[in-house]
């Protein structure tokens, strides 16, 4: 018997039991060894496990965007108001940063596509450092593909935890004292723990209203941020209850990677991390040029710098208190809003002036097309009648 049909044979509740058994021993042992995000990598490997198995099971989607909301939160209880002063007096230096990063993604795209390894728009939305939700609704409305896109995205997801996870604990173990571990259950005042549950919906309730891709989580993180600012939510939420969100973060990134978008892609797979790898490469030379000019943590630089997710790097940098929380997703956020708002105008003037070869002049039939794309586009079809 397959592995798949193994797994398609047991009842949806014993999936999910194995999937939480394991999500909690991977993360144990994570832990155990002292990786960063741990509560994160963990439920993710254990999760992409069972969804390139076939296992037939998603995180509901209310799930996923409690736990969203619940680390907007927490990122937002870290903003002080320095984080604003330190923007006005730097904002050059912040808009420089992540112009750079942007404008590399696209151009490491555009390669990819000029390459013909993808279709043009979806390989610069794939490594597009933005929310990978975010990044494959608009590539789908900008004419990318949804399915590689997401593969795209999953996988520096991923990458980026790893990566960004292992610096973390190679450079701490190096340069800082590992601030002693916080209480798994500390005493617990039920009002202050209700309020932030209350901010924590209200915020997602204003993201959803504002209609802003990864509302969910920016929402939250603005609202709370502005109330810990003004000294109304000081209580940050217990370590178990953020193990909880960061385990369902975890497990909806792990069953984002399918047997149906790894089929799909696999034969662009070493070249897609090569870009992947490179990507961070750039970052973190940016990363070196902010703690040259202007002396910031190397370790706090890195991860501000960091190709996304937001929420990710929002784990790990919480990991240790003693990095600069709210300058990390500062420049986190203004990169998002930035590929937000510019993304879509980039990506079709990488395509349009870096990607399109010259066309050869058109036969009288019709269109020429070049034969790297016709390959693909053949390669592609093939996929999709075997899937259907």
């Amino acid at each position: 018997m397959k592995r798949s049909e193994a797994i398609d044979s047991l009842s949806l509740p014993v999936r999910w039991g194995l999937l939480g058994a394991l999500s909690a021993l991977l993360a144990t042992l994570l832990n155990l060894l002292g990786l960063p995000a741990a509560l994160l990598l963990g439920p993710m490997i254990a999760a992409a496990a069972f969804g390139t198995s076939g296992a037939g099971i998603r995180l509901p989607r209310p799930l996923q965007i409690a736990a969203q909301g619940v680390v907007g939160v927490m990122i937002g209880q870290t903003v002080n108001p320095g984080i604003a002063s330190t923007f006005l007096h730097t904002w050059p230096v912040f808009l420089g940063a992540v112009l750079s990063v942007v404008l590399a993604s696209n151009l490491l795209g555009g390669i990819l596509g000029r390459m013909g390894v993808l279709p043009g728009t979806t390989a610069v939305w794939g490594l597009s450092p933005g929310a990978a939700q975010a990044m494959m609704v608009m590539a789908e409305e900008y004419g990318g593909d949804p399915r590689l896109v997401a593969f795209m995205q999953y996988v520096r997801v991923a990458v980026v935890v790893v990566t960004a996870s292992l610096v973390v604990r190679v450079w701490a173990g190096i340069h800082l004292v590992a601030p002693p571990p916080l209480p798994w259950f500390p005493a617990l005042s039920p009002g202050s723990f209700l309020a932030s549950l209350g901010v924590v919906a209200a915020g997602i309730l204003l993201g959803r209203l504002s209609r802003v891709p990864a509302g969910t989580i920016l929402g939250p993180l603005f609202l709370a941020g502005a109330l810990h600012a003004t000294g109304h939510l000081a209580t940050p939420f217990p370590r178990w209850f953020l193990a909880g969100a960061y385990g369902l973060l975890g497990v909806a990134i792990g069953l984002g990677f399918t047997r149906e978008i790894f089929r799909h892609a696999l034969r662009a797979l070493p070249r897609v991390l090569l870009a992947i790898f490179a990507l961070i490469l750039f970052a973190a030379g940016v990363a070196a040029l902010l703690v040259r000019f202007l002396g910031i943590d190397p370790l706090t630089a890195y991860l501000a710098t960091s190709p996304g997710g937001m929420d990710s790097v929002a784990v790990i940098a919480a990991s240790y208190p003693r990095l600069d929380v709210p300058f990390v997703m500062a420049l986190q956020t203004l990169r998002f809003l930035f590929v937000l708002v510019a993304g879509p105008s980039l990506a079709r003037f990488v395509v349009t002036r870096f990607v399109t070869p010259p066309q050869p002049p058109a036969a009288p039939s019709g269109k020429a097309v070049p034969p790297e794309l016709q390959k693909l586009e053949e390669e592609v079809k093939a996929d999709e009648e075997e899937l259907d």
